[in-house]
């Protein structure tokens, strides 16, 4: 959860690596690929898959490839969300997208449940893959259970109730973004920074990075580019 100005810094932690623990059910699919949806197909098989089967499925889908999101997700079709057209009753095919797929591990395996501990990047689908699973080994599946553990540097065992919220709680904008490169800026830097001016970089790097004042804390944050610092979002603006 961001608030106040953090909020602005959303883009920047969305889009780290998540990782996942997921209960995937064989023997029976829906049509949201998980356990809120409609059962749409039902088919136990007289074996269950063995172990080599299933790891051979998961090497599968391991790395850069491309998924087929669930009719039932925020893709846009026309202009309007693909789950609200789904839900008012028309037939969605989406497109495949590009996804990635860095960690596919097997945390036990007891017919017909399936645990998996998934890390994957950003507009990775899990039921997409616990779909996908079912289509590799000939079974419908389904995503029976799903908990993401972490984003970026962030972990749910470091996570507090809502109830337990407090000012001292919080962490700061710089904490944030702890997975950014961060560079200090003179004070010169930051009265520039305020009024949106780029800044020559002092060791030169390409991609987003934390602008910092020399107490520590966050100022902007920029793109790095032909060594410099373009502002993207400025936290402190000139008044």
């Amino acid at each position: 959860m961001l608030v106040g100005r953090a909020t602005r810094l959303a883009r920047f932690i969305e889009g780290a690596e998540k990782r996942y623990d997921a209960q995937v059910r064989f023997g029976h699919s829906s049509d949201t690929d998980d356990s809120t949806g409609a059962m749409s197909d039902t088919a136990i098989p007289l074996e269950w898959p063995s172990d080599a089967e299933v790891d051979a499925a998961r090497v599968s889908l391991l790395g850069r490839q491309m998924q087929v999101p669930p009719a039932y997700s925020a893709k846009h079709v026309a202009g309007t969300r693909s789950y609200a057209l789904a839900r008012a009753g028309h037939a969605v095919e989406l497109p495949p997208v590009e996804v990635m797929v860095h960690a596919l591990e097997v945390t036990s395996w007891t017919p017909p449940d399936l645990r998996l501990a998934a890390t994957v990047g950003r507009g990775t689908y899990i039921r997409a893959l616990a779909r996908d699973l079912g289509v590799r080994l000939g079974i419908p599946a389904h995503c029976a259970e799903l908990r993401r553990t972490s984003i970026g540097p962030f972990q749910v065992a470091d996570a507090v109730g809502p109830d337990e919220v407090t000012a001292s709680a919080l962490l700061t904008p710089a904490q944030m973004l702890q997975h950014l490169p961060a560079e200090v800026v003179s004070a010169d830097g930051v009265r520039e920074l305020g009024f949106g001016r780029v800044l020559p970089q002092q060791s030169p790097s390409t991609g987003f990075g934390a602008l910092l004042a020399d107490d520590g804390r966050l100022v902007a944050v920029a793109e790095g580019r032909d060594g410099s610092w373009f502002p993207v979002v400025v936290l402190e603006p000139a008044a």
